[in-house]
């Protein structure tokens, strides 16, 4: 594990790692999401979320 933070490009269906890292950090909770984790991000906000909660959290508060 590299314990490094990730740098990537959120795209509609996939995510490009810009920079090399184990993880990224959620826009709404801050929690630490390990990158095989990651499953929720938004491509427009360019922003990843720790789980469909944060994801609603996010959508409602826009």
């Amino acid at each position: 594990m590299l314990k490094k933070l990730a740098k990537l490009k959120y795209l509609p269906n996939n995510f490009e790692v810009i920079q090399a890292g184990d993880h990224v950090i959620c826009a709404v909770s801050g929690k630490k999401i390990p990158l095989e984790k990651l499953n929720y991000w938004n491509v427009e906000l360019q922003e990843p979320y720790f789980s469909h909660i944060e994801a609603s959290i996010k959508r409602e508060n826009q």
